[in-house]
């Protein structure tokens, strides 16, 4: 019995090791014109890429970063392009360190995630957090 209890203990404990964050998943964003993919790195530290766009071509071909202050970027496609990096969980609900991207303008802010069950409260700033704009976005309910 005893041995079944350890084999058990163990097999719980792998489990436990493979759970997700909560924030790992799709969300749609504020205007719920994409999907943004989170996911954990190896690094241990939270990502997002974009996964789907309501209008994923314009003029016939696909989107592209085309607002990237990098000249040399400009052609790289929307789909797939990271616009969350580097976060660090910093409580139970807080993520920080980070920063986020907005394709829309070609700027990257400093920004701090809140999970809030199914949104996420995304605060994106220049200089002090409490200068900036929160955007609310919802998990994907798939």
């Amino acid at each position: 019995m005893a041995r079944y209890m350890m084999l058990l203990l163990m097999l719980l404990m792998q489990v436990a090791t493979f759970a997700q964050d909560p924030i790992e998943g799709l969300w749609y964003n504020e205007e719920k014109t994409a999907k943004i993919k989170i996911y954990k790195a190896k690094n241990d530290k939270f990502y997002g890429k974009i996964d789907w766009l309501k209008e994923p071509v314009k003029d016939g071909k696909a989107r592209t970063d085309e607002k990237n202050p990098d000249k040399d970027k400009r052609n790289e496609p929307l789909l797939g392009l990271v616009v969350l990096k580097g976060f660090e969980k910093s409580g139970k609900d807080e993520y920080e360190d980070g920063t986020i991207y907005d394709p829309k303008n070609g700027k990257t802010y400093s920004c701090i995630i809140t999970y809030k069950g199914n949104e996420l409260d995304v605060r994106g700033y220049v200089g002090f957090s409490w200068i900036g704009r929160t955007a609310i976005w919802t998990r994907v309910q798939e």
